[in-house]
């Protein structure tokens, strides 16, 4: 049987430097859970998520780490899985009545983990627990598709996005702006540059190009290009702000590779091969990389680092 797909979050916020989270009742059934509701038709969960937390708890939920799903079977026997999202509160706003929630607390993670009503919303609060705090979020994308290089008759820099690449574009830009981001950074090629531009659109927000985060040119070294991309997002991160950033194929994999070192000794850039047109969220704890969640519009999102 095909499960029902959830999505939800664990939000956060400092409150007297106590990290507190939200938890929602549900008079329906009598429990205390954390906020989550089905995927509509065709929602990214990602989306359905941050959705979901607004429309439960009235909180304006920024998404930071992926956190391990969840699968049970519901009420009825049907399998069910949800996929959880540690998030910053960030505001208030969205609450649906619809959604059967009638009270909504802030708790501290211990007095949370006392009233929740399921042992997987527990095991949920767990894996957030055990998280340093988030000092800052990148969205680091590689472009997306640009038809063949060998069709193009012209430089390969000015090689634009295909019919394809533009709607693929349109998809990251609605992820990453659950990011916030606040800086909008793309290499140089027209490619990388046009797969930002409908977020930036959307933002009202420049794209500025880096040089940095561009492919290693002719006789130039890969390692310390990949290097130099990996300084530019820690110095990113170090600023505490979001951040989007558009690269390429040659680059993300051993930068982030490098990055994740301390946290996987292996360095093996295979664990992040990225397809055009898909990314990864990055969470910085001041400037070490503590999760990496791979994101894709098509749907396909999976943790690599923690």
């Amino acid at each position: 049987m095909t499960p029902v797909r959830a999505a939800g979050g664990v939000v956060w916020r400092r409150s007297d430097d106590v990290v507190e989270v939200c938890v929602v009742h549900r008079p329906r059934y009598d429990d205390w859970s954390l906020p989550k509701g089905k995927l509509d038709p065709g929602e990214h969960p990602l989306t359905a998520a941050v959705r979901e937390v607004a429309e439960e708890a009235d909180v304006r939920g920024v998404p930071q780490v992926r956190l391990p799903p969840v699968h049970y079977l519901m009420r009825d026997g049907a399998p069910k899985v949800v996929e959880f999202w540690s998030m910053r509160a960030a505001g208030s706003g969205g609450f649906q009545p619809q959604t059967e929630v009638d009270d909504v607390r802030w708790l501290p993670l211990g007095d949370a983990t006392g009233l929740l009503s399921y042992p997987h919303d527990v095991t949920v609060l767990g894996n957030f627990a055990a998280l340093p705090p988030v000092t800052a979020m990148v969205g680091l994308v590689r472009h997306a598709p640009a038809g063949k290089r060998g069709t193009w008759s012209g430089p390969d820099t000015a090689r634009p996005l295909d019919t394809a690449g533009r709607e693929q574009a349109h998809a990251l830009a609605e992820l990453l702006a659950l990011v916030r981001p606040v800086r909008l950074l793309s290499a140089a090629p027209r490619r990388c540059v046009q797969t930002l531009q409908p977020l930036a659109e959307l933002l009202d927000r420049p794209v500025e190009v880096d040089s940095l985060f561009a492919e290693p040119a002719p006789g130039q070294d890969a390692v310390e290009n990949a290097l130099a991309a990996a300084g530019a997002l820690l110095d990113l991160a170090r600023t505490g702000t979001s951040a989007a950033v558009c690269s390429q194929g040659k680059v993300i994999p051993e930068a982030l590779a490098r990055l994740a070192a301390p946290t996987n000794p292996t360095g093996r850039a295979q664990d992040f091969q990225t397809a055009k047109g898909t990314g990864w969220l990055l969470a910085f704890a001041a400037d070490r990389l503590v999760a990496a969640s791979r994101l894709d519009g098509a749907d396909r999102l999976t943790a690599a680092v923690s």
